[in-house]
C-alpha cells in the first residue's frame, strides 16, 4: 500500500513540471469524489452523497432559482407533510428532556422496568414512545457524549413505524437506530439490528450497546465462527446485532437441525422486529443472490480439467457465441462437432455420459469469471469477490459446477461439487418479520420497489444542517484511456490544492490500474480493494481518507461504517497514534505520559498535524489509559493493552476537557461539510458492452466537438442520454429481481409449509411426533384407496387387487390370506349393513385389527380420525362414498394398530419411542426437501424454454412446482411410514440404517 503521512505543503515534485490540465467542454469546476463507473444503480446516488472538503463557490442567480424551485417542490411533496406530522412527537420529546435530565443514573435505568410494567398493564408502545425516546436521548448523552438531534428523533419514529428512513451520509443513522431498537425491545420479543458485515455488527453492539446496557437491556452479538451455544444466548437477548448473511444462514441451519437442542433462534417466533442498515443494499442489490447451504454431491471431479482444456480449444464467434447481458454461451454446430471430437463422444448431451454441462460451465468460467474481478486466487483457492462490496467471500462458492470450472481454469485443486440442501432469498427472509424497517442514504430511487415487494414506504428525513456539496455534471469520454488519463490529471490537481480525494472504481483491476498511473507521477495514495494486503487496514485508511492531501482509490468495499471526516477521524487517529506510541509501555510498565496538551503534542503528536478534536481526544485517552493502568497495578498482554486503548478512546468521547481544546486549532466537522462529486464514464466501459447499448449518438456528438479522446464532454444532453441508458439498465435489473421474487414466492409457500412442519416436529410436545406418524399412516392409506376406487361404480369395478398389493407392500403381513374376492364380498356385505359400531368396527369376514386402541386417549384419537375421514373431500359424492370411507377407516385401523402393537412388544419406554419417531420424521423430510429443491431449480431453468411455445414461464413454474410439491409430500409420508414400521419390526438392525 502506498501510504504517506499528510503533507503540510504542496509536494515539490509537482512544482517544476505540473501536468497539463485539460478543461472540460462546459464546466471546469474542481471535483473531489470520482466514481469511475457508469452511473449504475444506487452507486450513482450513494457516492454523490460523499462529503469531502472544497472551498465554497459563489452561488449564481441560476443556482438560487434552482434552490427556490426545489424548496417549493419539497413543500408540495407528500414526504414533506409526513415529516411535518412527526414534529408533534419531537416537541413532546423536547418538553420531556429537562425532566429526564434531572434523573440520576439509577432512576434513568429504572425507566425500562417502569415502561415494561406499563405495557403489561395494557398501555401500547405509542403511549410511551415520546418518553422512551427522551430516555434514550439522555442515556446516549451520558454514555456516548452524543445527543440525538430533532431530525434523528424523526428518523427513530420512522423506523418504529415500520418504514425506511432515508438519511444522508453523516446524519447519524447508527445513533438513530437506538431509539426504535430500545422501544421495540421493551416487549421482550427480541429486536434484530442487521448490518452488512461483522465489523459493523461488532462496532454497533459495543458502541450503541452502551446505551442499551445502561438502560438495563441485554445486548447480543452474532459473529462468524461463533458456537451454537453462543448464538443461542445472543439471540435470546433483548437486542441482537448481526449481519444479514449470518441471520439468513442461522435461519436455514435451524431448519436443518436434527433436534431442538441444535436450534439457536427464538422458536417458535424467531422474528419480531428488524432494523436493517443499508437496507437497499441488502434487499435490492443482494436480492439477485439467494442464500444457499450446500451438501456434497457425487460428481466426477476429473471431468472439470478436461472440459477446461476443451474450452481453450474453442474460439469465440466461430465455435460459440457469448451473450453478455445474460452471462450465457451458445455452442455453434462447429463448436459442438469440435467438442465431441475432442471428448471422443458421439453426443455431447448423452444422458449416460453428459459432457455438455461441464463444457458450458468451462466456457462460462473462461468468458465471465475473470481473475481479480469476480474472484482472486489465494492459498490455492479461488475466492469470490462480492460484486457489490468488493470484499472477499471466503465461505461462499458458486453453485451448479461453476466454482469447480473456475478452479479447473486456474489449475487449482478441484473441490467437491455440491447440491443445494437449503435456500432462501433475502426478500423472503425479511418478509418473515411482522414489522420491518430500514435505513440508508439512498432509498428514494427504489421506493416503488420497496412498496411493491415489502409494502414498506420510504421517508426522506431532513438533514440537520444544509447540504452545500456541489454535484458536478457527468463527464463522458470516447475511450477508457482518455477517461483514466483525465482522472489522473484531476487527482494531481486536487492534490496540489490539498483536497482529499476519494476515487470509486468498479473492480480490483480498475483500482490497481489507476494506482499504477498515479505511481508514474509519484502521487502518494492509498488503495482499498479485496486484496488482503489492502483490506487488512481498511478501517484505518477509510477513517483518515478525509485528511488533507489524502488520495484514496477504492472499490465498493470502502467504508464499512467508519466515518470519513474532514481533517481525519479523531477517534481512529487517536487510537492509531496511541497504539504506535504507548503499547510498548502499556505491556511492560505504567505509561509515562504527560497529562497536559503541550506535552502530549510534543511526545505523541509531533509527527503529524491534527485538529483540536483529535488532539483533545488523544490527550483525554492518554490520561485515562495512564489512570486505569496505574489503578490496576499490573502488566497486560499485547491484546489487553490494545483493548485498553480502544476502551479509553470510547470512554473519553463522553468526558469534558475544555482546557485542552483551547491549546490547539483544527476542524473535524461532518454535517454540512463542503465538497463536490463527479462521475466519469467512457464509451468503452463495461456497461455499454454488456448491455449492447447504442453509443453512436455519443460518438457523433464527440466527433463534432473534438478529435481529442482525452477531452471530456459534459452538459444536459450528455446527462439526459446517460440517464436514459441507466434507466434501461435499471429496468433490466429490476426485471431480474422481480422475476426472482415471483419465482421465489412459489417456493416461499412450500418452504414455509416444510419449515413450520419441521419446527413443529422438533419443538412439539411428547405426543406430537406420534400424532404425525398416525396422520401419515392414515394419509398413506387414503392415497392407496383413492387411487383404486370410484364412488360412482360398484366395488366389482374397483382395482381391489392392486389396492391389496399396495397396502401389503407397506403394512406387511397384516392382511395375509385376504384375496380380492374376499375383500369384494366383505364390501358387498358392508354396503347392506344398516348400522355400524365405530368403536369396534371391522370389515365382515376379514381379520380384526389388533386391539391397540385401549384407553381414553387412543379411543378419542381414533374417533377424531373417523370424523376427519367423514368430513374431508377426498372421496367424491356417490352411491358408494360411505363404503369407501369405511374401507379407509378399516385399513387405517389395521396399519396404525399393528404399529402401536409393535411398539408395545418392543418393550422400549415412551421417551425412546418419541426420539426415534422424531428422528425418522425429520430425516425423511430433509431428504425429500433437498431433492425437491434440486428439481425446482432445474424446473426454473427448464420453463424458460417453454416461452418459445407462447406459454408463460411463471405460470408453468407454478403449475409444475405445485405438482412436484404434492408428490414430494406424498413420497415423504410413504417413506416415513415404511421406515417406522421397518424400524420397530427389528429395532437393533435398524439403528445403523437410520442413524448412521
Amino acid at each position: 500500500m502506498a501510504t504517506v503521512p499528510a503533507l503540510l505543503n504542496p509536494p515539490s515534485f509537482l512544482s517544476p513540471k505540473p501536468p497539463e490540465r485539460r478543461t472540460a467542454i462546459s464546466l471546469p469546476n474542481p471535483f473531489l469524489t470520482l466514481p469511475l463507473r457508469p452511473p449504475h444503480r444506487r452507486s450513482f446516488f450513494r457516492l454523490q452523497r460523499r462529503v469531502l472538503a472544497t472551498r465554497p463557490i459563489a452561488s449564481s442567480v441560476k443556482e438560487h432559482l434552482g434552490r427556490l424551485s426545489k424548496t417549493w417542490s419539497d413543500v408540495m411533496s407528500l414526504n414533506h407533510w409526513v415529516v411535518r406530522d412527526y414534529d408533534r412527537l419531537v416537541k413532546s420529546v423536547n418538553i420531556l428532556e429537562p425532566e429526564i435530565k434531572r434523573l440520576s443514573d439509577e432512576q434513568l435505568s429504572a425507566k425500562t422496568e417502569e415502561f415494561r410494567g406499563r405495557l403489561r398493564q395494557g398501555e401500547t408502545l405509542a403511549h410511551i414512545q415520546a418518553e422512551a425516546f427522551a430516555v434514550v436521548r439522555e442515556a446516549a448523552r451520558r454514555k456516548l457524549g452524543m445527543r440525538h438531534f430533532d431530525v434523528q428523533i424523526i428518523g427513530g419514529a420512522v423506523l418504529h413505524d415500520g418504514s425506511i428512513a432515508e438519511m444522508k451520509t453523516g446524519e447519524g443513522k447508527t445513533l438513530v437506530s437506538t431509539l426504535a431498537a430500545y422501544l421495540n425491545a421493551l416487549s421482550g420479543e427480541g429486536v434484530h439490528v442487521v448490518t452488512v458485515n461483522d465489523y459493523l455488527a461488532q462496532r454497533d453492539a459495543e458502541w450503541m450497546g452502551c446505551v442499551h446496557r445502561f438502560l438495563g437491556l441485554s445486548v447480543g452479538l452474532i459473529q462468524r465462527g461463533m458456537k451454537s451455544s453462543e448464538r443461542r444466548s445472543n439471540y435470546g437477548c433483548d437486542i441482537t446485532y448481526t449481519n444479514n448473511s449470518e441471520l439468513g444462514f442461522d435461519y436455514l441451519r435451524d431448519n436443518l437441525a436434527r433436534n431442538s437442542g441444535q436450534l439457536v433462534m427464538r422458536w417458535p417466533k424467531p422474528f419480531h422486529f428488524a432494523i436493517v442498515d443499508e437496507v437497499d443494499s441488502v434487499l435490492i442489490d443482494d436480492g439477485r443472490n439467494p442464500l444457499l447451504i450446500s451438501g456434497q454431491a457425487s460428481e466426477d471431479a476429473a471431468r472439470y480439467p478436461v472440459a477446461a482444456k476443451v474450452a481453450e480449444l474453442l474460439v469465440q464467434g466461430l465455435h460459440y457465441k457469448v451473450v453478455l447481458k445474460d452471462n450465457s454461451v451458445e455452442l455453434t454446430e462447429e463448436g459442438i462437432a469440435l467438442a465431441e471430437t475432442a471428448l471422443d463422444t458421439n453426443d455431447l448431451w448423452d444422458e449416460n455420459d453428459p459432457w455438455a454441462r461441464f463444457v458450458m460451465n468451462a466456457l462460462k468460467a473462461k468468458e465471465f469469471y475473470r481473475r481479480n474481478v469476480e474472484y482472486i486466487v489465494r492459498d490455492g483457492k479461488a475466492l469470490i469477490i462480492n460484486e457489490l462490496t468488493g470484499r472477499i467471500e471466503e465461505k461462499k462458492r458458486w453453485s451448479e459446477g461453476i466454482h469447480q470450472a473456475v478452479e479447473a481454469k486456474e489449475g487449482l485443486k478441484i473441490q467437491a461439487d455440491s447440491v443445494v440442501v437449503a435456500q432462501i432469498t433475502y426478500q423472503s427472509l425479511f418478509k418473515l418479520y411482522p414489522k420491518l424497517s430500514g435505513m440508508t442514504g439512498t432509498a428514494k430511487t427504489e421506493e416503488k420497489e420497496f412498496l411493491k415487494m415489502f409494502q414498506t414506504p420510504v421517508i426522506e428525513v431532513p438533514t440537520n444542517l444544509p447540504n452545500i456539496r456541489k454535484d458536478l455534471p457527468i463527464q463522458a469520454f470516447a475511450s477508457a484511456r482518455g477517461k483514466w488519463e483525465h482522472v489522473r490529471q484531476e487527482v494531481a490537481h486536487m492534490f496540489t490544492l490539498g483536497r482529499p480525494v476519494l476515487v470509486g472504481t468498479t473492480s480490483v483491476e480498475n483500482s490497481e490500474h489507476l494506482c499504477d498511473l498515479l505511481k508514474e507521477w509519484n502521487i502518494p495514495h492509498n488503495v482499498l480493494n479485496a486484496r488482503p494486503k489492502y483490506a487488512a487496514k481498511e478501517a484505518e485508511v477509510v477513517a483518515q481518507a478525509g485528511r488533507k492531501y489524502a488520495i484514496t482509490i477504492s472499490t465498493n468495499m470502502a467504508g464499512r461504517g467508519t466515518d470519513i471526516i474532514l481533517g481525519g477521524n479523531p477517534k481512529m487517529l487517536a487510537k492509531e497514534i496511541l497504539e504506535d506510541h504507548l503499547l510498548s509501555s502499556l505491556t511492560q510498565e505504567a505509561p509515562n505520559v504527560e497529562v497536559d496538551g503541550e506535552a502530549i503534542s510534543q511526545k505523541v503528536l509531533s509527527k503529524i498535524k491534527v485538529g483540536s478534536s483529535s488532539a483533545a481526544l488523544l490527550a483525554k485517552t492518554a490520561l485515562m489509559a495512564k489512570y486505569v493502568h496505574k489503578s490496576e497495578g499490573k502488566t497486560w498482554t499485547y491484546q489487553k493493552a490494545k483493548s485498553l486503548i480502544s476502551e479509553a478512546v470510547e470512554l473519553s468521547q463522553s468526558m469534558d476537557l475544555k482546557e485542552i481544546e483551547k491549546l490547539l486549532r483544527g476542524r473535524a466537522g461532518r454535517q454540512g461539510d463542503p465538497g463536490s462529486t463527479r462521475f466519469m464514464v467512457s464509451l468503452q466501459d463495461e456497461m455499454f458492452q454488456k448491455f449492447d447499448l447504442d453509443t453512436e449518438w455519443a460518438v457523433r456528438l464527440i466527433s463534432k466537438i473534438t478529435n481529442d479522446e482525452d477531452v471530456p464532454i459534459e452538459g444536459q444532453a450528455v446527462v439526459k442520454q446517460l440517464l436514459s441508458l441507466q434507466i434501461n439498465v435499471e429496468k433490466f435489473f429490476f426485471a431480474i429481481r422481480k422475476n426472482l421474487v415471483e419465482f421465489d414466492e412459489v417456493l416461499e409457500v412450500q418452504r414455509k409449509h416444510v419449515y413450520d412442519l419441521r419446527q413443529l416436529i422438533l419443538t412439539g410436545d411428547s405426543e406430537s411426533c406420534s400424532q404425525h406418524v398416525i396422520q401419515y399412516m392414515q394419509a398413506v392409506v387414503d392415497e392407496i384407496v383413492s387411487g383404486n376406487v370410484d364412488p360412482l361404480m360398484h366395488p366389482r369395478r374397483w382395482s381391489l387387487g392392486k389396492l391389496l398389493n399396495e397396502f401389503t407392500s407397506i403394512a406387511g403381513k397384516q392382511l395375509d390370506g385376504v384375496t380380492e374376492d374376499a375383500l369384494l364380498k366383505s364390501l358387498g356385505q358392508l354396503h347392506e349393513v344398516g348400522s355400524i359400531d365405530i368403536d369396534n368396527f371391522f370389515l365382515p369376514n376379514l381379520p380384526r385389527p389388533p386391539n391397540s386402541f385401549r384407553g381414553i386417549r387412543r379411543k378419542s384419537s381414533s374417533l377424531r380420525r373417523w370424523l376427519a375421514i367423514c368430513s374431508d373431500d377426498l372421496t367424491m359424492n356417490g352411491k358408494y362414498r360411505t363404503t369407501i370411507n369405511l374401507l379407509r377407516k378399516y385399513l387405517g385401523d389395521v396399519l396404525i394398530a399393528s404399529y402401536l402393537n409393535a411398539i408395545q412388544e418392543s418393550g422400549y419406554d415412551d421417551a425412546y419411542v418419541k426420539e426415534i419417531e422424531r428422528a425418522i420424521l425429520v430425516k425423511t423430510l430433509d431428504c425429500f426437501w433437498r431433492d425437491h429443491l434440486i428439481n425446482m431449480n432445474r424446473l426454473s431453468s427448464a420453463v424458460n424454454v417453454r416461452s418459445f411455445g407462447h406459454r408463460n414461464p411463471l405460470e408453468e413454474y407454478k403449475i409444475d412446482g405445485c405438482r412436484f410439491f404434492i408428490s414430494m409430500l406424498s413420497a415423504t409420508r410413504r417413506l416415513t411410514v415404511e421406515s417406522v414400521l421397518r424400524y420397530w419390526s427389528s429395532p437393533s438392525e435398524s439403528q445403523e440404517l437410520f442413524f448412521s
